[in-house]
């Protein structure tokens, strides 16, 4: 690397290390990295969970638990000086300001005690001065360049009122709010859908441009990389093993790493289903609505329709996809067939219905009926160890079963999902964000259910752990039969498991069929449109495709 380079760059990481400690051992976390962002570049830090890409870019900000964390080594010179020795005063001057970050997991960034407007306009009176009677012009601007819809009416939605992708756009906006001068952006489009994911990289690409921004953006996948970033670093095990610029990383990777990570991608078809399989789960014209108040009495002045009107069947061995874009519905119907949400229409399960059921007479069914949510920081209790987490369920739905029994079997469930059973007495934090997601998985699949919703469960994974986790999905339905209800943003996930496909959009059933006439036969433009955008993403589609 040049004298010039390191001269004229905006940010110099050099021989970064990271070490935690705990019960007294060194964990070496991050070993030796090194690298540049020059004014309006972007580098990308690629590599799978656990490889310390996160942990480096939480340096940069000095954000890692101190002092459970340390750094034996190395700079970070940002405009000519190291914040790692900078004092608490000198970083809240950068933090939020010069250099911003958009975080994971929106859901546990956002509070939740607080509106949209709220925590927009408290960023920008707090580093702007911007008064909170001048601030909603602002903060309605912000969100329609992150592509909200109806961003007038949405600025005093919770955060809890917002989908997955929404959630992931407020804080978008608010890391643009103040115009930084480098942008952290840690898997930013992990919970978008493939149309608004190419919306926001492309939001960021003309926000860089015309700011003058540069950007660390943090990924898994290799895909957004080779159309956002200016030069890659590959990490593996703390380090940086292969770096250069973005075309020659992809058109001839040098380290076996690198080629193992562009070969990843999941594979395979689902098992065919049986066509004397039973029928685990049935809807019949199933519909929820959720009323919209106004006035001071709070009359119900309309509803949004997030379910429509929807009917399924799904049999023993048989997996059903449901995709289509965050606030389609998608969550939502599978929340009311679990009956979490309550809903009209008929729901049967094992041939009986359960939409008439109460909670307390649901209870019985709980075991044969898992669900794996989106957001396993979210789902995961901080305070309980792996082994109490996953184990849980068994002390209600195997009561018979001693102690002893239980740990078997959270130790078997670990490690049927990729886990060392050994590691089930750490806690959530001490895990990535991918191992979290696998251990959500183990805690639905240790009762041995028979329908289980899986609502984004390879979101936050690896390209090379979602083949793996698809293809464990695969090894369990065909082992116990299970019936699926797969919800996912990722045609190319869904393709590999999916025996049918449901497309949703706005609470309706756009298409559904079998999984190989939607995907090589969509018959309506919106199918086409996400079928373009997930498996060639040069191809844009038409119409007007965000929230």
């Amino acid at each position: 690397m040049s004298a010039e380079t390191v001269n004229n760059a905006l940010l110099s990481v050099k021989d970064l290390a990271v070490t935690f400690h705990q019960d007294g051992k060194a964990i070496p976390a991050v070993k030796g990295v090194s690298f540049d962002i020059n004014p309006g570049e972007t580098v990308a830090l690629v590599g799978e969970s656990g490889s310390g890409k996160s942990v480096s870019a939480l340096s940069v900000l000095k954000l890692l638990p101190y002092p459970a964390a340390s750094h034996p080594s190395g700079e970070i010179i940002f405009k000519g000086r190291n914040l790692l020795n900078a004092g608490t005063r000198e970083l809240r001057a950068v933090r939020g300001n010069d250099i911003t970050m958009i975080f994971q997991e929106p859901m546990t960034s956002l509070n939740p005690l607080h509106t949209v407007e709220r925590q927009i306009t408290e960023i920008l009176s707090l580093h702007q001065g911007v008064r909170k009677t001048e601030a909603r012009g602002r903060v309605i601007e912000l969100l329609k360049q992150v592509g909200i819809r109806n961003a007038e009416s949405r600025v005093t939605a919770f955060p809890h009122e917002l989908s997955g992708g929404q959630r992931q756009r407020v804080m978008i906006a608010m890391a643009l709010a103040n115009r930084p001068e480098l942008l952290i952006a840690d898997e930013p489009t992990t919970a978008l859908d493939v149309t608004v994911q190419a919306q926001i990289l492309e939001l960021l690409a003309e926000l860089k441009t015309r700011h003058k921004m540069a950007m660390l953006f943090i990924t898994h996948d290799l895909g957004i990389v080779r159309k956002i970033a200016d030069k890659v670093c590959v990490m593996t095990k703390g380090e940086i093993v292969e770096a250069g610029p973005t075309e020659a990383i992809f058109t001839d990777p040098q380290h076996p790493y690198t080629k193992h990570l562009l070969a990843a991608e999941p594979t395979g078809r689902p098992p065919k289903t049986e066509k004397a399989a039973k029928t685990v789960m049935e809807a019949k014209d199933v519909r929820v609505w959720f009323p919209i108040k106004k006035g001071f009495m709070r009359k119900v002045v309309d509803h949004v329709k997030a379910v429509d009107g929807i009917s399924l069947e799904l049999k023993s061995g048989q997996t059903l996809g449901v995709v289509g874009e965050s606030g389609s519905g998608k969550t939502t119907l599978g929340l009311a067939l679990m009956r979490l949400i309550r809903s009209e229409g008929e729901i049967l399960f094992d041939g009986q219905r359960i939409d008439t059921r109460s909670f307390a007479e649901m209870k019985p069914l709980r075991s044969e009926m898992q669900v794996v949510f989106q957001d396993p920081y979210g789902s995961l209790s901080p305070r309980m160890s792996i082994a109490e987490i996953v184990g849980e369920g068994l002390k209600i739905h195997g009561a018979e079963l001693s102690a002893d029994q239980r740990d078997d079997r959270v130790a078997q469930a670990l490690e049927e999902v990729g886990l060392d059973a050994g590691t089930r007495w750490r806690y959530p934090h001490e895990f990535s964000g991918g191992q979290r997601q696998r251990i959500a998985i183990a805690r639905a699949m240790v009762l041995k259910p028979r329908f289980v919703m899986l609502d984004e469960p390879t979101s936050a994974l690896d390209m090379s752990v979602q083949a793996q986790v698809v293809d464990l999905l695969r090894d369990l339905q065909r082992k116990h039969d299970l019936a699926y209800l797969f919800i996912s943003h990722d045609l190319k996930v869904v393709r590999a498991l999916a025996n049918e496909v449901m497309v949703m959009r706005t609470g309706k059933v756009v298409e559904q069929g079998a999984a190989e006439d939607i995907f090589d036969r969509p018959k309506t433009a919106y199918t086409k449109a996400l079928m373009a955008a997930a498996f060639d993403m040069e191809t844009r589609p038409g119409g007007e495709m965000s929230e």
